[in-house]
């Protein structure tokens, strides 16, 4: 099985669900919370081949309400969307599942089932 890294914010509460789902499953996975300040636009690089910048923002959450008007309408051009993720990490759903190429955004234990089959 190819190398499982989860994306997030650890004190997240669909974060905890999924730790939880995992540990359950003995899915063995690196966890990279990027509130530390250690997402690179490598990472969004690497998403953006299998996901939609569409699929990877959290338009729901507190972050994206208060973005200006101009920086959400940034999300458009890929260079500048990838700079708002960098400048505000909490805008990318959770958790965010990186197993390969594959990736996975969001927590349905349903949907998890499935991508770790």
């Amino acid at each position: 099985m190819p190398i499982i890294t989860i994306f997030g914010i650890k004190n997240c509460d669909t974060m905890q669900k999924a730790f939880r789902w995992l540990d359950s499953k003995k899915v063995s996975y690196t966890f990279h919370d990027y509130k530390k300040g250690n997402l690179t636009a490598e990472y969004i690089q690497l998403w953006l081949k299998d996901l939609s910048m569409e699929e990877i923002i959290n338009k729901k959450g507190t972050t994206w309400k208060k973005l200006t008007e101009p920086e959400k309408n940034s999300i458009s051009d890929t260079d500048k969307a990838i700079e708002l993720i960098l400048k505000n990490p909490s805008v990318v759903k959770r958790p965010l599942v990186q197993m390969g190429k594959k990736h996975l955004v969001g927590f349905t234990p349903e949907q998890w089932d499935i991508f770790f089959s």
